[in-house]
């Protein structure tokens, strides 16, 4: 049962391997999370754990049943992170970007148009081969084309194998780890770091070695005067359990090269505060779980019946949503939380 609980931390990842191709199993690997993680999510979205009409047009089927301690785990995870990231641009009256560092088949950029709480600019960044399916996705699917174009001014759209540029909306392939070239590439597609900035990262940093993610951490906090960066990850990775998680993604190729930085909520904390961000707190997500609002919890609860409570526990004790800020222009954003 434990081989399908590594499926929470997969989003679209950076691998920790030098240099890439498309033949290289470990960055293949790693590449593959994506599309467990829309599964997951479009598994969950199915049995009405929460609404999302847009990840049908990133995973065609449903596929096969995920455990219900799975399918809450994602609606934690989902819900912890839109919170954080809807206060924030709440917070900034919209006049801030986004940036979705390794953002896979994402569909947060139309969910924030729906609900008209859109950032003035939404820019992803992802592996050049993950860019170029979710750019053929939106090129072919109208419900995800229409919004883009809505939002944009003139009648033409930046659009190449690996970039789609429009006012609103962004998407980048590019390599994490190479900073000097994320930096022009961001900066190339009008990334304004006079601008309040959020940063997102869902199961990326972990893939990368500690001084990768430092640096682009760094890189974050050196060049906004005003960001938040929210990182939802792996924790309490050095018990039986996280060793258990560690063996099952090895068995697939996957390393987790940041692993050091799992190991508590402290070290989770401890690697933003060491990188220039001023302010930075953590919460495991069986915290967040019970800090949710409760009478949606009580209803995705009784969506299906749930053997072993304690599995749930244990699984979400071993993720955390850290979030970190910089506030030169002291909009109050070390009051974000839960």
């Amino acid at each position: 049962m434990l081989t399908e609980h590594i499926a929470l931390g997969q989003g679209s990842l950076m691998a920790a391997r030098q240099p890439f191709t498309d033949t290289d199993t470990a960055d293949e690997a790693v590449r593959a999370t994506c599309d467990d993680a829309t599964t997951c999510k479009r598994f969950a979205t199915s049995k009405g754990y929460w609404k999302d009409p847009y990840i049908q047009y990133f995973a065609r089927n449903v596929g096969e049943r995920k455990a219900p301690e799975i399918n809450r785990g994602y609606y934690a995870r989902v819900h912890g992170v839109n919170h954080l990231l809807d206060a924030f641009i709440r917070k900034t009256e919209c006049d801030c970007q986004v940036i979705n560092l390794g953002a896979g088949l994402d569909t947060t950029f139309w969910r924030l148009k729906d609900e008209n709480i859109m950032p003035r600019k939404f820019f992803e960044v992802d592996f050049p081969t993950i860019v170029a399916r979710k750019i053929h996705n939106i090129k072919t699917k109208p419900p995800l084309s229409k919004p883009i174009i809505e939002t944009h001014s003139t009648d033409s759209l930046l659009l190449d194998a690996h970039s789609l540029d429009s006012d609103r909306y962004c998407i980048i392939g590019a390599d994490l780890r190479d900073i000097s070239n994320l930096d022009e590439k961001l900066k190339k597609f009008q990334l304004n770091p006079e601008l309040p900035t959020l940063f997102l990262s869902e199961c990326v940093l972990v893939y990368m070695t500690p001084s990768q993610s430092s640096n682009l951490i760094h890189w974050a906090a050196e060049t906004f005067h005003t960001a938040m960066f929210i990182n939802y990850e792996q924790v309490n990775m050095s018990d039986r359990f996280g060793q258990v998680m560690i063996e099952n993604l090895q068995r697939r190729q996957c390393t987790l090269a940041g692993v050091e930085a799992c190991q508590s909520l402290d070290s989770q904390k401890e690697r933003f505060l060491k990188a220039g961000w001023e302010h930075a707190d953590a919460l495991d997500m069986m915290t967040i779980y019970s800090m949710l609002p409760q009478d949606d919890v009580a209803r995705i609860e009784r969506l299906e019946f749930l053997d072993e409570r304690e599995l749930l526990q244990q699984l979400l004790q071993h993720y955390s949503i850290c979030w970190a800020t910089k506030d030169k222009l002291n909009l109050g954003l070390s009051q974000l939380a839960f």
